[in-house]
């Protein structure tokens, strides 16, 4: 069920260049959007989809199509939750920025300081959270989180604490599988992640997140996993060829609650667009500027550019007078998918959701494409 990664490093491989653009920011058509929308919707055809279009004071256009579980008459609503899948990842590491700046953690911290009860194979000497952020610690999925590991973990009883403090002694006692430096995007980076912030806190992931996240943003729809209820979207995957819904309480709708902090967050699109405002300036206080510049930078040396949760991409479209950075990342644990692209200098980002990977990936694809002429294109 864990997606593939390199589609979920980033979605702005999928997005059109645009020239360079004058300083006039924003072209803003509601009725082009709304029109988007139809056609994508139309055309991609995932049970249910959601847009929208975010500043730092919220959702300047947003819009849903589509029903909640394919075959079925009830329909999505703009209050409804999303899966939001490794988007999730840009949370957990905004999560350890506020934990640096109340002085509780520190950047470039290494494993050593991190879990400091742990006895590491010297392969990791001089490794840092950062490192695990940036996914070049060394540390690869592959063997570490595979069928095996997803079939213990649902199964596992410990508490969700234990679970990741276990798998971070049992990577950390051996050698990194991969070359340190080497970009290799993968979960267990942020499982780790999360495990050290449990250590910080001396609370689970599930309560920093709401602590240090949900709260101070008032993202009151957030939570963990799948949507719950039939008042929310349902997943959907592929059974006999025919696209199923999966109830939220299967145990196979998400991935095991233990890969939380690498993506299993779950909340609504206008909460989701208030997180993402918060990286536009939509939050004073919320994170320094120091915390929101090492979110956001990627680390010198080898491409791609991978900051903290976030592909980075200049884009001719991305700055004020010229070219600027565009961070984006899509999320999906192959039952939903999820896209954002966000201008830090234009503040706009654009937003796509559905409640399926495949058809879901198509149409988020083609509706950030075309939304990106109308929200950063000149106006005339």
């Amino acid at each position: 069920m864990i997606a593939d990664r390199r589609r979920l490093l980033t979605g702005l491989a999928a997005l059109p260049v645009l020239g360079a653009l004058p300083r006039i920011a924003f072209a803003q058509d509601a009725t082009a959007a709304d029109a988007a929308l139809d056609e994508v919707f139309a055309a991609a055809a995932p049970p249910a989809m959601a847009a929208a279009v975010a500043t730092p004071d919220g959702l300047s256009w947003s819009g849903v199509r589509g029903m909640r579980r394919a075959s079925d008459a009830d329909g999505v609503t703009i209050n409804d939750r999303w899966h939001l899948g490794s988007n999730t990842k840009a949370m957990t590491a905004a999560v350890f920025a506020r934990l640096v700046d109340q002085g509780r953690a520190r950047w470039a911290m290494p494993l050593s300081e991190a879990f400091p009860g742990l006895t590491l194979d010297s392969g990791w000497n001089g490794a840092t959270l950062d490192d695990l952020m940036h996914h070049r610690a060394g540390l690869l999925d592959q063997g570490v989180l595979g069928r095996e590991w997803l079939t213990a973990a649902r199964a596992d009883t410990r508490g969700l604490p234990e679970q990741r403090a276990a798998l971070a002694a049992a990577v950390l006692s051996a050698p990194p599988q991969g070359p340190r430096g080497t970009f290799a995007y993968g979960n267990a980076d942020y499982i780790l992640l999360g495990a050290a912030i449990e250590r910080i806190t001396g609370a689970s992931w599930e309560d920093a997140m709401r602590t240090q996240l949900y709260a101070p943003l008032n993202l009151t729809s957030a939570g963990f996993g799948p949507p719950p209820g039939r008042d929310n979207p349902w997943a959907h995957r592929l059974i006999n060829e025919q696209r199923t819904p999966i109830p939220p309480e299967h145990p196979a709708a998400d991935n095991p609650q233990a890969l939380g902090p690498a993506g299993t967050a779950h909340m609504s699109l206008a909460d989701y667009g208030r997180f993402v405002a918060a990286f536009m300036g939509g939050s004073p206080g919320w994170l320094s500027a120091e915390s929101l510049s090492r979110l956001t930078a990627p680390p010198a040396g080898s491409p791609p550019a991978y900051a903290c949760g976030w592909g980075v991409r200049e884009q001719p479209w991305g700055g004020i007078d010229g070219p600027g950075p565009v961070l984006g990342h899509d999320g999906s644990n192959t039952m939903w998918h999820c896209t954002v692209a966000l201008a830090p200098q234009r503040k706009r980002a654009i937003i796509v959701m559905a409640n399926d990977g495949p058809t879901g990936r198509a149409a988020c694809q083609s509706m950030s494409s075309r939304l990106v002429p109308l929200v950063f294109a000149p106006s005339t």
